[in-house]
């Protein structure tokens, strides 16, 4: 009999059916009962740790209820680590893709456990201070993703994943028009922005995948040297596209220790961790490109990170949630509009 952690017994899945279907599938599966434990919920996919004893694995599915169309298309990112993971291993093997109602009212997929450690909102007492695993992080993150951008998508017939032509254009303007479905409160100097954002597009050089979340707490790191990255996660959004991108959502994220409240979990404005300059400059080292428009590309993400928080205090706003953690998503909201201009004035980098 399997053993469900009781904070999830009320989730409508067939585990027992569940279990037998992966033994029957996956072979060398441990005689030990499996055991599920939740990892995740939210506005995201829904990701579940089952253990077979010392084997395990990680289900994600869609969120339960309404979604919308095309959203959350599991299937997708289990074709995508099908062909990606044995070209590039830091992306997990996936195990079986299902879509069976006698299980789950939606469709999901198995795939392997990447061992390690995720930073998220501290620095975990075994690997030490700050000073001491800055440095290696800082420099192994950037190899990983310069690593990414050297697969050659087309030999691995990943061409379908994505419209690589068009590609900033079309994302500038699609994020423009989000921020105007759950706009609120006028903030000075986003119309600006904006006008900035859509005159001074880039031309895009290569093209190559684009994770399009790679960020410090989507890499599993080695338990024991957190510069050794063992994992990256969170496909569902990948697609071929302008590199710089990547580098530029992966510099908004990382905080630096003058940085306002920007709603999210920063460990890297400790010190020890490369400034958002001295990331940038790595990655022109490691990965050869020319990084002049990097303002344009750092720009963008803050603003799109503005939108991502005002679509949750949306929500708040209308009624729609009552999480008073939402309540005050003005303030980083306003913020990282505020980061987006002065990094367009290259007051950030």
């Amino acid at each position: 009999m399997n053993k469900v952690n009781p904070s999830i017994k009320h989730e409508s899945i067939n585990w027992e059916r569940l279990e037998t279907l992966v033994r029957e599938t996956i072979p060398g599966i441990p005689s030990d009962p499996m055991r599920i434990t939740k990892f995740s919920e939210g506005y995201s996919n829904h990701t579940y740790l089952l253990s077979f004893g010392n084997w395990e694995s990680v289900l994600r599915r869609p969120p339960f209820g309404e979604i919308p169309a095309k959203a959350h298309d599991i299937k997708r990112e289990y074709s995508i680590l099908s062909r990606l993971h044995n070209v590039y291993p830091l992306a997990p093997k996936p195990y079986l893709y299902i879509d069976d109602p006698a299980i789950m009212e939606r469709h999901f997929y198995l795939m392997e456990k990447k061992q390690g450690v995720v930073i998220n909102q501290s620095i975990p007492e075994i690997y030490g201070s700050s000073e001491l695993i800055g440095p290696s992080i800082s420099n192994s993150i950037i190899n990983s993703l310069v690593e990414l951008q050297q697969v050659d998508y087309k030999k691995v017939n990943l061409m379908d994943i994505g419209k690589p032509e068009g590609f900033l254009e079309r994302q500038v303007h699609s994020w423009i028009k989000r921020y105007r479905l759950v706009k609120t409160d006028e903030i000075a100097g986003v119309a600006e922005l904006e006008a900035w954002l859509l005159k001074n597009m880039p031309t895009t050089a290569d093209t190559t995948i684009v994770h399009n979340d790679f960020k410090l707490n989507n890499l599993v790191l080695d338990p024991i040297d957190p510069g050794v990255i063992k994992g990256v996660l969170d496909w569902e959004m990948a697609t071929i596209g302008d590199p710089m991108s990547d580098i530029g959502a992966l510099l908004s994220y990382w905080g630096e220790a003058s940085d306002p409240d920007m709603g999210i979990s920063v460990v890297t404005n400790q010190p020890g961790f490369f400034s958002r300059r001295e990331l940038a400059e790595r990655y022109a080292r490691v990965s050869g490109r020319d990084i002049t428009d990097i303002e344009y590309y750092v720009a963008f993400s803050f603003y799109k990170l503005a939108i991502i928080l005002q679509q949750l205090y949306y929500r708040w706003k209308k009624g729609e949630t009552d999480d008073a953690r939402f309540s005050v998503m003005n303030i980083p909201i306003a913020n990282l509009f505020d980061l987006a201009d002065l990094t367009r004035r290259k007051k950030i980098l």
